[in-house]
C-alpha cells in the first residue's frame, strides 16, 4: 500500500483482479484529479484493506477497480459497513459491477451485476435521463456516443439511473431493452456511484465520460 500525506479528505484506491481491465493504468488517470481536489490518496492492491475498520472510517471515498476475483465474508462485510456509516464508494465498468460474482451482499451494495456484453466493441449511444438532468453528475451534459463494450446487467430497482443504453431485439430477446449505464444510490449514510463505461483507457477520452466519472467520484465522497 502507498500513501501521500495531506490534511484534506482521504481517498482509498483499491485496484487489482483481472488485468484485462487495466486497473493500474485506468485508476492512474484519476489520481491527478483527486489530488487537485485536495485528497490524500492511499492505494491498495489487496482486499484485506476492507477489514481495516479504522482506516475505512477515516476514508471519505473508496475508488474500486477490481474485476472478478473473490472477496471474503469479512472483507465484504467491512466494506459494506463502512459505506453504511458514510464512506463513499465509486467505480466504473467491470471494476465495480463485475467484481466478486459470488457475493450477493456486495451486489446489493453496488446495485448492479454484470451478466454479459455483445462480442467486441460497438459504437452505441448513451442517453441521459431527462428527468435527472439536474443531478450534479450529469448536469449540463448531453447524450453522447462511445465505442466500447455495452453491458447487460441485473440491477436493483432502487438505484437512481442517470444514463442508459439501448439493446435491440434479436433472436434471443423478443423486444428492445433500455439498460442502465450510469447510476447512483445511497446505502445507509453512504453514497455509491457506478458507471458501466470504462473498459479501456481511451473510453475516458470522450469528454462526457471523463466528466461524469470525475463528478461521480466527488458525488459519492463523504
Amino acid at each position: 500500500m502507498t500513501s501521500e500525506t495531506s490534511d484534506a479528505r482521504r481517498a482509498l484506491v483499491v485496484r487489482g483482479g483481472w488485468e484485462g481491465h487495466q486497473p493500474l493504468a485506468i485508476t492512474e488517470l484519476f489520481l491527478p484529479f483527486l489530488r487537485d481536489r485536495g485528497y490524500d490518496i492511499r492505494i491498495s492492491d489487496t482486499l484485506d484493506v476492507y477489514t481495516d475498520a479504522e482506516l475505512l472510517a477515516a476514508t471519505d471515498l473508496v475508488v474500486q477497480c477490481w474485476t472478478m476475483g473473490e472477496i471474503t465474508s469479512e472483507q465484504s462485510a467491512g466494506l459494506t459497513a463502512a459505506v453504511r456509516a458514510g464512506t463513499g464508494l465509486a467505480g466504473w465498468h467491470g471494476g465495480i459491477v463485475d467484481s466478486f460474482r459470488g457475493d450477493v451482499g456486495y451486489q446489493l451494495l453496488t446495485g448492479g451485476q454484470f451478466l454479459m456484453h455483445p462480442p467486441g466493441f460497438s459504437d452505441h449511444g448513451v442517453t441521459l435521463v431527462k428527468e435527472r438532468a439536474d443531478h450534479p453528475v450529469i448536469a449540463g451534459l448531453s447524450d453522447f456516443q462511445v465505442h466500447t463494450e455495452k453491458y447487460w446487467l441485473a440491477t436493483d430497482p432502487l438505484i437512481d439511473v442517470l444514463a442508459t443504453t439501448e439493446f435491440a431485439a434479436d433472436e434471443e430477446r423478443a423486444r428492445p431493452v433500455t439498460m442502465p449505464a450510469v447510476w447512483t444510490r445511497t446505502w445507509g449514510e453512504g453514497r455509491v456511484f457506478v458507471s458501466t463505461i470504462g473498459h479501456k483507457p481511451d473510453d475516458f477520452d470522450v469528454p462526457e465520460v471523463r466528466v461524469l466519472t470525475e463528478r461521480g467520484l466527488l458525488w459519492a465522497s463523504r
